[in-house]
């Protein structure tokens, strides 16, 4: 048996303990399955991806009944993930400027084929929102070492009674907000814009603003004598564009730095005490940055609410990547992009315990012995394929001596009924009883005529 696979094992252990009796087992079958690449040979089927592990009919419902119907939440398992990391001691929170930086995002598991999903999530190949579950991301951007990775400090949901992606992102953000340390600041895509983070109430962030984003001055220009008085600021661009074929010039900035890295020089332009278009001289104001790259074809626009130096601020933002990889764990190596679950909490389950399981392995990739995954595999780096790859060709160690909480619960179930009975949902008080089918009307046989 490969060494990884024990402290795999070990650190599910001590992750999943504090959950019930019984269902800390099921999550335990089910994060082995999802770290071992079962779900993506099965193509997202749970039920194949668990007996493919090869235990029998009994465990791999056991398994079932944790994900969609255990006494867990996602935060408790995130808050003992956090926990686990910060004993360890390897991983180290990054910091520029003298700030932490904490990546938002929101991603989508794409469910075409679920009937009556209130959720939708933009696909940038079809070019529209087509139905999917879509998860908010929090993560505190770090390394182990060498390797960026982030750890999750939240997963939100969607609102079912309130479906829309403006509603979303609105409560992602508050989250967000609330679980920010002094230190920290919020690093968002444009996507999500400075209005949205500003109506979050957000102390500090850096966000990245599309290329022909426009604000205006906090203070209005003085009354030049005729007309009426100025009420707001003069507009600012930041970028020149061209607007049906007419060029449009950019604002002049207020300061200017250069520097040179790597013998390339750079440039980045300022404007400071800026609004929005809309917004009055007692608006909360903020700083733009126009960081100019000749190794790329657009200048980066940023927008802070904090006083950063360019450098700081383009490695603020560089920093928000790890959160990207998340989600691409989750998808494309674990294999829950696609999903044949179809019960409103399983639903929403199967997508964060996925996301919660890519972070783990790689973490797990990054602080284990390095793990050639054939002859062909000459210089094995640390990666999170690499650790799935050898954890598919390794079975479950069933001779390992788990934690004493972690097992099955000896509870007597012989009352209880089994079947379609069993998974009747019983009516609520006051719900109105259900409308009685008209029972089919039994057509008379045609009467036999017998001859003589």
């Amino acid at each position: 048996m490969e060494p990884v696979v024990y402290r795999v094992v070990t650190v599910l252990c001590t992750l999943v303990a504090p959950a019930p009796i019984g269902t800390n087992r099921g999550l335990l079958d089910l994060l082995w399955m999802l770290l071992s690449g079962r779900l993506l040979a099965a193509r997202g089927a749970l039920f194949p991806a668990l007996s493919a592990v090869g235990w029998p009919a009994a465990r791999v419902r056991r398994a079932w009944a944790a994900l969609g119907q255990g006494a867990w939440t996602t935060d408790r398992l995130l808050t003992g993930w956090r926990a686990l990391v910060a004993r360890e001691g390897r991983w180290q929170p990054h910091c520029h400027g003298g700030y932490h930086p904490v990546a938002v995002d929101v991603t989508g598991f794409w469910r075409p084929r679920l009937q009556d999903c209130p959720t939708t999530h933009y696909h940038g190949a079809a070019g529209k929102a087509l139905p999917a579950i879509p998860v908010g991301i929090i993560a505190r951007v770090g390394s182990v070492g060498t390797q960026r990775l982030g750890l999750p400090l939240g997963l939100v949901r969607a609102d079912e009674a309130d479906p829309r992606l403006s509603a979303h992102t609105q409560t992602l953000l508050t989250t967000a907000v609330a679980r920010m340390e002094p230190t920290d600041i919020l690093v968002i895509d444009r996507g999500f814009g400075v209005a949205a983070v500003q109506d979050a109430q957000a102390p500090r962030y850096l966000a990245r603003l599309p290329q022909n984003f426009t604000c205006r001055r906090r203070i209005p220009p003085p009354y030049g004598g005729r007309g009426r008085r100025p009420t707001r600021g003069v507009l600012v661009r930041p970028l020149a564009r061209t607007y049906r074929g007419r060029p449009i010039a950019a604002t002049p900035p207020d300061t200017v730095t250069t520097w040179q890295e790597e013998g390339t020089d750079l440039r980045a332009e300022t404007w400071t005490a800026l609004v929005l278009p809309a917004a009055d001289a007692a608006a909360p104001v903020f700083t733009v940055l126009a960081i100019h790259d000749p190794r790329h074809p657009t200048p980066l626009l940023l927008a802070s609410s904090v006083a950063l130096t360019p450098q700081a601020a383009r490695d603020l933002y560089a920093d928000r990547w790890p959160v990207e990889q998340l989600p691409l764990a989750a998808k494309q190596l674990l294999g829950a992009e696609r999903a044949f679950v179809s019960a409103p909490e399983t639903c929403q389950r199967l997508p964060e315990v996925t996301l919660l399981a890519g972070a783990i392995l790689s973490y797990l990739a990054a602080t284990t012995a390095l793990c050639a995954t054939g002859f062909w595999d000459r210089r094995p780096q640390p990666t999170a394929g690499r650790l799935r790859r050898v954890l598919s060709t390794c079975s479950f160690p069933e001779t390992l001596s788990l934690s004493p909480r972690v097992r099955r619960k000896a509870a007597v179930t012989r009352q209880l009924r089994t079947g379609f009975w069993g998974q009747r949902r019983r009516r609520a008080a006051g719900d109105d009883p259900p409308t009685p089918r008209p029972r089919a009307r039994a057509t008379p046989k045609a009467a036999s005529v017998s001859g003589n």
